[in-house]
């Protein structure tokens, strides 16, 4: 790991459980390595999102702040720390009329498919604006609800297949656990990656990925495909015993060469 420069992560069962703030215990071991390492988050919520749940709960110094990179809605936005704000690298945002679209086949493949359930906790669909996310029990459910909705994933491939048949054009792929997300053609984490890379200078031997759904069809697919090392896991737990692994390796490696 000698070469190692960036350690990246997913959000949802991988940081946090669904939709909710980190445990200080992740908070306090992505300080530690930002202090090693620079770190990216891409995940497909907001940056609202992504301030909710991560940053107002990490305790940085400037310096660690400026080695923190976060790629709302899978990359498909870019921001980072100058200036004493969070500031917008890019963003690939669908035009109003791909919205238009997006909505009417998340809205009919999902009824046509009895997937467009009644007891909802917020909104099922929300423009996010470079990507328009379907979630079939809305965008605050409880976790235990969305963790039984689909265990073993099939609602959720029927209903991308059947969008994805409606939409060519645009990129279609499983989200979280119950989710749906749309973004431009090409635009996924692994886009996400590629600009990551272009904008520090580095390559793929210069990056880890960590994700909880890292198997063919699993929106941290795309990461893995690029051939970019990766670590699998299946809940916050697993990823803290591996950071806590990775924190102590990278010391060590720094004293060995002090």
């Amino acid at each position: 790991m000698n070469d190692l420069r960036v350690v990246a992560f997913d959000l949802d069962d991988t940081l946090a459980i669904s939709k909710s703030q980190i445990d200080r215990r992740m908070a306090e071991l992505l300080g530690h390595l930002l202090t090693e390492v620079d770190v990216l988050i891409i995940s497909g919520g907001r940056f609202e999102q992504f301030q909710s749940q991560v940053l107002a709960h990490l305790d940085l110094t400037e310096e660690q702040r400026e080695r923190l990179h976060l790629m709302p809605t899978c990359g498909t936005r870019y921001y980072r720390w100058s200036d004493g704000d969070w500031r917008q690298v890019y963003a690939e945002d669908l035009s109003e009329a791909d919205k238009a679209r997006v909505v009417t086949a998340l809205t009919e493949s999902a009824q046509a498919l009895g997937l467009w359930e009644a007891k909802t906790w917020g909104d099922i669909i929300e423009d996010r604006g470079s990507q328009i996310t379907f979630s079939a029990l809305g965008q605050s459910a409880p976790p235990a609800e969305k963790y039984g909705w689909d265990p073993d994933g099939d609602k959720k491939r029927r209903l991308r297949d059947a969008v994805a048949a409606k939409l060519p054009d645009l990129e279609v792929r499983g989200g979280g656990s119950t989710s749906i997300d749309v973004t431009r053609k090409g635009v996924d984490k692994a886009y996400g990656m590629r600009k990551l890379l272009e904008h520090l200078d580095l390559t793929i031997d210069n990056v880890l990925f960590v994700g909880d759904r890292l198997d063919v069809g699993g929106n941290d697919y795309p990461v893995k495909a690029m051939d970019i090392r990766c670590h699998a896991v299946t809940r916050w737990e697993d990823t803290a015993d591996y950071v806590e692994r990775l924190v102590d390796d990278l010391v060590k490696q720094r004293a060995g060469r002090a």
